[in-house]
C-alpha cells in the first residue's frame, strides 16, 4: 500500500538530457491522468514524471504499475506534492470542481501547470485564476483544449483565414456515445468521488467533458465568442439517480461573425461519435479528431494548392461524401502536440496557445451553456468577462 511521500524505485527517471528534462507532478490518476502518464513517457528527453498523487489508493496504485521502474513520489495530498522540490510543473486531471483551488494553490506553490479542460467549473472561478495567473506570469499555464496543437486543425484554420471556405454561416458539432458513463464502484461511500461527472455539484456534464472542444475550437478560429446561448436537453436515456443531463443540445450565436453553433452529444446513440463540420458558402469541412476533409460546393471548383500534399489527387470516401483530404495522414493524438507545446512553453517563458485567457473564455461558454440547459433561459454573454479577458499582447518571462 502507498503511503503519502513514499519513494519509489532507486534509478533515474527514464532518461534524456538531464539539464532540459522538466520532471512533472501528475495530480489526479484516473483515466485522464493516467492518459497523460503514458504520452508524457513517449516524451522521455522533454519529461520525467517525479511526482503521482491520487486520493484513491487503487488508483495511486495502478499510477505505480503503470510507471515501473524509475524513481517517483507517491501522494495522496496533492499540497504535499506541491512542496516537493523535485517537482517543476504538475499535470491537473481531478475532477472538474477542484480545478480552480488545485490550480489555484499550484501557481502560489510556483509550479507550472498544464490544467485538464475545461479550465473551471464556473465563471467566477475562470475570472479568478486570470487575476491569479497575471500575478504569476512567470509561470506557464497551459489549459488543455488540445486540438489547438494539432497540425490537422491549425491548417483548417488557415483554411478559413485565408477565405477557402467562403463566408461560414453554420458550424454543426457532435460527440455522441452510447452507454451510461458510469465507472465501477469498489465501494457505496466513492459513488461521487468515482462517478462526480453525474453530479451537478462536481460536474459540467456532457458540455464540459465532451463539447468544450469544439467550442473552444470555434472560439480560437474566429477570435469569438457568442453573445447569445441557448439549450435544451434531459436525462433521457439513464433513469439511474444521475443528475448531468444524458441527452443535450446547445445552440450559440455569433452576430458579428454571421454563425451559428449547434453543439450537440447523446450517451443514448454512437452512430456519428465525434462529428465537426465547418460550413461555408464555397464549401465544407469535415473533421474527426485526427483526419478532415474539404468538401467544395458545386459551384466552387476547389484549387489544387489549396490541400497541402495532395496536389491533383482523386477524391475518397468520407461518410459516403466525396472530398479531398487536408492532410495526407492521419495525425497524432492531440495531447502529443499539447506537451510538446507546453515543454516549449516552459522553457521560452511565452504564453501557450491554450492559456488562461482562451481558457476562461470556454469555460465561461460552458457554463453559460449548462446555465441555458438547466435553467431553460437563454443566456448572454457579460461585459466583466470582455475586460477580464483581454489578453496583454507580451506575455514573455
Amino acid at each position: 500500500m502507498l503511503a503519502g511521500g513514499t519513494l519509489i524505485g532507486d534509478s533515474g527517471v527514464f532518461g534524456g538530457n538531464r539539464k532540459s528534462v522538466i520532471k512533472v507532478g501528475i495530480i489526479g490518476c484516473g483515466d485522464r491522468g493516467r492518459g497523460m502518464m503514458h504520452v508524457i513517457r513517449e516524451l522521455k528527453d522533454q519529461f520525467s514524471i517525479t511526482a503521482i498523487c491520487d486520493t484513491l489508493d487503487f488508483r495511486l496504485e495502478s499510477a505505480r504499475k503503470m510507471l515501473g521502474t524509475g524513481t517517483f513520489r507517491a501522494y495522496k495530498d496533492y499540497r504535499k506534492l506541491l512542496d516537493d522540490s523535485n517537482v517543476d510543473a504538475v499535470v491537473i486531471a481531478v475532477p472538474l470542481y477542484l480545478h480552480y483551488p488545485v490550480a489555484a494553490d499550484s501557481l502560489q506553490a510556483g509550479k507550472h501547470l498544464y490544467l485538464e479542460k475545461t479550465m473551471t467549473f464556473d465563471i467566477p472561478q475562470a475570472l479568478k485564476l486570470v487575476k491569479l495567473s497575471e500575478q504569476r506570469r512567470g509561470q506557464v499555464l497551459q489549459v488543455g483544449h488540445q486540438y489547438r496543437y494539432s497540425p490537422l486543425y491549425y491548417k483548417v484554420k488557415e483554411f478559413i483565414d485565408k477565405g477557402w471556405l467562403g463566408k461560414v454561416n453554420q458550424v454543426d458539432c457532435r460527440w455522441d456515445r452510447n452507454g451510461n458513463w458510469r465507472r465501477p464502484v469498489p465501494d457505496p461511500s466513492l459513488e461521487r468521488r468515482i462517478n462526480w461527472r453525474m453530479y451537478k455539484a462536481y460536474s459540467g456534464g456532457l458540455v464540459a467533458e465532451l463539447l468544450s472542444h469544439q467550442i473552444d475550437f470555434i472560439n480560437w478560429i474566429f477570435d469569438a465568442h457568442p453573445t447569445a446561448i441557448q439549450a435544451t436537453g434531459g436525462i433521457d436515456i439513464f433513469k439511474d439517480g444521475r443528475e448531468t443531463f444524458d441527452n443535450v443540445q446547445v445552440m450559440f450565436r455569433y452576430p458579428e461573425e454571421g454563425i451559428i453553433g449547434n453543439f450537440g452529444a447523446t450517451c443514448g446513440n454512437a452512430h456519428d461519435g465525434y462529428l465537426f463540420k465547418i460550413k461555408g458558402t464555397k464549401g465544407t469541412i469535415s473533421l474527426l479528431t485526427d483526419r478532415g476533409v474539404f468538401l467544395p460546393e458545386k459551384n466552387t471548383a476547389p484549387e489544387n494548392e489549396l490541400i497541402d500534399g495532395v496536389t491533383g489527387a482523386s477524391k475518397i470516401v468520407w461518410s459516403k461524401e466525396g472530398g479531398a483530404p487536408i492532410l495526407p495522414e492521419p495525425t497524432k493524438d492531440g495531447t502529443w502536440y499539447a506537451l510538446i507545446d507546453f515543454y516549449k512553453a516552459v522553457r521560452s517563458g511565452r504564453l501557450p496557445d491554450s492559456n488562461v485567457y482562451t481558457g476562461a473564455k470556454t469555460a465561461i461558454c460552458v457554463d453559460l451553456a449548462n446555465q441555458a440547459l438547466y435553467g431553460q433561459k437563454v443566456m448572454h454573454w457579460s461585459k466583466e468577462a470582455n475586460a477580464v479577458l483581454a489578453a496583454p499582447v507580451n506575455q514573455q518571462k
